[in-house]
């Protein structure tokens, strides 16, 4: 069977981008982009579905340039959620041991499924249980209990909460083009998976994913997530005061902060300025990079600010060996990483898809801006399953029967022909997962 027989696509939909991905994980480990587009998201704010139609037809529009230009059949995809709807808690499950007093696989899984039974604000569900670990009897930081004797077992667990709404009009916009929703990924987990290295994970790292509509931090300590959040500023709220402070128009305020925006006033020049083309009518306006920068540093300050409360909040900030690693489009901002280091105190690097691709993916993929589009790939391929769909378009004993018209000899070699070259497709690579999600996507459940 062919290497391509093991095809996975992912679709991230943010604020300003909806990204497609299709690929595999090659025989080198790596992951092996067989291609990727963008499109220009429309209806989305925030991260959050507002306009079904809208967001609808730019997936559709995503969809035909992938297979159009990639050759593939997209079937089945896997989709990052996040958005300003999305809040996490801690939660402590207990069990008491009977049966001869070892610890067992169904008691782990028992307790576990209890995380799916707290209560919750109308309109929320969950979406993410990630054990941490556990306490027997008296034994405090047990990774793995099974096999353990003790009569008390604790667990430590960090649940993610969504709005039923807003995973049920992601969903929604994914029938709508004809695809199946195999699985929903958080995706601050999807960009740690990409950027963040186990070690990293071990030492007590912050992963900042600085989109255009929203702000991801993920929190890791000891090889587990402790902390999550999602932040409702990005780049386009840079972007909205560059265009209200400089006067300019949206489009030229975007090009702006992209090509010559700082994060630090005070390294920029008095006198180096750049000319935006006036209105029609109106003449051309020279801005300082210096002011330029200042307007861009205090939103950024804003943004920083509400990532250290989240470090603060989760009392984890004397505990990050490895500091902060920033990813996502906002992240190429100029002398970000140094007003970061300034503000928190923390070591900072720029977060690059690059360690789990393969080498003649590099040039193209390793950028901050496909961290999350990576990191859904890879969640959901650590678990391959190679699959072939072919699809019948005659029957066995219509192509052999020894009357034939002209027109079915010809469907005949036709059908032939296909069939020695069969049609790979994505396919369900977790579908093992997906009792996490049971309920989430009931009609019943959506808030009106």
């Amino acid at each position: 069977m062919s290497e391509k027989s093991n095809l996975i696509a992912a679709i991230d939909i943010g604020t300003t981008k909806i990204v497609a991905v299709v690929g595999r994980k090659g025989e080198d480990g790596k992951l092996h982009v067989i291609g990727i587009e963008k499109v220009v998201s429309t209806g989305i704010k925030r991260g959050v579905v507002l306009n079904i139609d809208e967001t609808v037809n730019a997936i559709k529009e995503l969809v035909f340039n992938v297979e159009a230009k990639h050759g593939v059949k997209l079937y089945e995809v896997y989709v990052g959620i996040a958005g300003q709807h999305i809040k996490s808690l801690q939660n402590k499950g207990i069990r008491y041991i009977e049966t001869n007093h070892e610890i067992t696989q169904y008691d782990v899984d028992q307790m576990y499924n209890d995380n799916f039974k707290i209560p919750l604000e109308a309109g929320e569900n969950i979406l993410h249980v990630f054990s941490q670990d556990y306490v027997v009897d008296n034994e405090t930081g047990v990774r793995m209990p099974i096999g353990m004797s003790g009569r008390r077992l604790e667990g430590n667990y960090h649940v993610v909460l969504g709005r039923v709404l807003s995973v049920n009009n992601i969903e929604k916009c994914i029938n709508r083009v004809g695809l199946k929703l195999n699985h929903l990924i958080l995706e601050p987990m999807a960009s740690a998976r990409a950027v963040l290295t186990a070690e990293e994970k071990e030492a007590g790292v912050v992963l900042v994913d600085i989109g255009g509509g929203t702000t991801d931090v993920a929190i890791f300590y000891d090889g587990v997530i402790r902390h999550t959040a999602v932040i409702p500023f990005g780049g386009n709220v840079v972007t909205s005061d560059i265009k209200e402070g400089c006067g300019v128009l949206q489009k030229q305020a975007e090009s702006l902060k992209t090509q010559f925006g700082s994060a630090l006033g005070d390294l920029e020049r008095e006198d180096k300025v750049v000319t935006i083309p006036g209105i029609e009518g109106w003449e051309p306006k020279e801005i300082s990079f210096k002011s330029l920068a200042y307007i861009i540093q205090a939103r950024m300050e804003e943004i920083v600010d509400y990532v250290m409360y989240q470090i603060e909040y989760s009392k984890l900030y004397d505990k990050l060996g490895a500091g902060i690693v920033i990813t996502g489009g906002g992240a190429l901002l100029k002398n970000l990483p140094q007003l970061i280091k300034y503000r928190t105190g923390l070591e900072v690097r720029l977060g690059i898809p690059n360690k789990y691709l393969a080498k003649n993916n590099m040039s193209e993929l390793a950028r901050p801006i496909y961290a999350t589009s990576i990191g859904l790939l890879l969640s959901a391929i650590d678990n391959p399953v190679k699959k072939v769909i072919e699809q019948k378009l005659f029957d066995e004993d219509a192509v052999n029967t020894k009357v034939q018209t002209p027109a079915v000899e010809a469907a005949a070699r036709k059908e032939k022909k296909r069939r020695e070259k069969p049609e790979y497709t994505t396919g369900d690579l977790f579908g093992s997962i997906k009792k996490t999600f049971a309920g989430i996507f009931d009609e019943k459940d959506v808030e009106m």
